[in-house]
């Protein structure tokens, strides 16, 4: 791995949100989380990636894959008005939430993606 992909990795925060919804709240949480979501991606320049799916089998069953810039544009990232109200509004939907922090195998082979989307 290059010195410049091991500094990214090392300042990067990557973070998989394992989310159930309550099934009567699924589609009105869907709607909170997108656009709160989209305004993550627009108005906060240490957000790289707030990328939400959910199981085929099971849409209850929520992920979401985020990157950000390193761990204070996360922590700056809970202070938003956006974010604020996506939790505050959809608490009570949420079953389970887990946070699973992790560690990317390659960053220089995953900035790519990015690069790939442009096309």
């Amino acid at each position: 791995m290059s010195n410049y992909a091991h500094s990214q990795q090392a300042e990067i925060m990557v973070r998989i949100s394992e989310i159930e919804i309550h099934p009567e709240h699924l589609e009105k949480y869907k709607e909170i989380l997108k656009v709160e979501a989209e305004a993550s991606i627009r108005l906060e320049a240490g957000v790289i990636a707030i990328f939400p799916m959910f199981q085929k089998n099971d849409p209850t069953q929520v992920r979401i894959l985020e990157m950000y810039k390193d761990k204070q544009a996360y922590q700056a990232h809970l202070k938003t008005e956006h974010f604020q109200k996506y939790k505050t509004g959809t608490l009570h939907m949420v079953k389970s939430l887990k946070l699973v922090d992790m560690e990317a195998l390659d960053m220089e082979t995953a900035s790519q993606i990015f690069r790939k989307l442009k096309n």
